[in-house]
């Protein structure tokens, strides 16, 4: 039996991911990489100059750069090259499954083809499933900040493509554009036999989680922190087993909390939400799925049992089969017994 560090056990145990922006991932070497191929000259003269420009009061400063980036993303290649650098990142993180998000309104509304966009990020996933063993299910986000008409647009141009896309989410600008601002659109989503998820509670309030559960009929809620603020709330994210896709580096870098040591993944998790750790936009937030279970398991002192859960929580929050979420589970519980923590 292997005796490891705290550290060890999170990198080697095998984990998911629900809450990641495919385009979030963009790290600066491959975005010049991709820009001077497309012949595109960036505002930043430097991979370093560019690194600098990382630091964010508020999610809305953090999407002025994060659309900015995008925008160098033309051809189906680049998106294949995006979506592959990041499968074979987390790969060496021990993920073996993941759940991405990508925001085909960031690239139409730039005149780039929707069938570029999701042809490219497919195939990565088609060969991260071949070649790393990683499973995967797509998830389309509307832009919050659009209007209803553009999000219909969307979900016109991405029907095509059925057999690729698992849920339809709503991210961007959650301050003023809640989830009433798209009930009709998540009803056809839902009447076209996909699953809903939707950003809310991050900057929103939880008048906002509500919405996204009793008008929208989510799934999962990605973030969710302000849920904790209505007691209520808490109460029926319990009742319904619904998952809260937590993102505790994000929340750090975005000043959604002051610091990690008081982040409320913790009190989460003591109040029996199913709660799951994730990246969100790991080059810009300084971690991947690793490093965001690491820095908050060192920052709350969290137990083997709580990151066991929360390794779990991954795999039983996801949309997978309940038969492939048996069979993962058991490779965690497999590595659970090989291995025993140094004291």
């Amino acid at each position: 039996m292997n005796e490891l560090t705290i550290d060890q056990f999170i990198a080697e145990i095998p984990k998911a991911e629900l809450h990641l922006h495919i385009e979030g991932t963009f790290e600066p070497g491959l975005m010049f990489e991709i820009a001077r191929r497309n012949s595109i000259k960036l505002k930043y003269s430097s991979v370093e100059e560019l690194k600098a420009a990382y630091s964010f009061n508020n999610l809305q400063e953090f999407l002025d750069i994060y659309y900015n980036g995008a925008n160098v993303l033309i051809k189906e290649q680049d998106f294949y090259d995006l979506t592959w650098a990041y499968l074979q990142k987390i790969h060496l993180q021990n993920v073996v499954h993941t759940e991405i998000f990508f925001d085909p309104q960031t690239h139409t509304s730039r005149k780039v083809p929707f069938e570029w966009v999701i042809s490219g990020i497919h195939r990565a996933l088609e060969d991260g499933k071949k070649y790393l063993g990683i499973s995967s299910k797509l998830i389309v986000s509307f832009l919050r900040h659009l209007s209803e008409e553009s999000a219909f647009e969307t979900l016109h141009e991405a029907l095509p493509y059925k057999e690729w896309i698992t849920a339809f989410g709503l991210d961007s600008s959650e301050k003023g554009h809640p989830p009433a601002k798209f009930q009709r659109v998540f009803d056809k989503v839902r009447q076209d036999g996909f699953l809903v998820v939707a950003h809310a509670g991050e900057e929103g309030p939880p008048e906002y989680v509500w919405q996204a559960l009793q008008l929208l009929q989510v799934a999962r809620i990605d973030h969710g922190n302000r849920s904790l603020e209505d007691s209520l709330l808490v109460d029926e994210l319990v009742r319904r087993k619904v998952p809260l896709t937590v993102c505790p580096l994000s929340n750090l870098k975005l000043k959604v909390v002051k610091d990690l040591n008081i982040h409320p993944l913790a009190e989460m998790l003591d109040k029996g939400l199913m709660v799951t750790v994730n990246s969100d936009d790991p080059a810009y937030f300084g971690g991947y799925i690793l490093e965001n279970f690491r820095s908050v398991s060192h920052a709350l002192n969290l137990s083997k049992e709580q990151i066991i859960q929360l390794v779990k929580n991954s795999f039983q929050a996801s949309f997978l089969s309940e038969d492939e979420k048996l069979s993962l589970i058991a490779k965690v519980d497999r590595y659970i017994q090989s291995t025993t923590l140094a004291i």
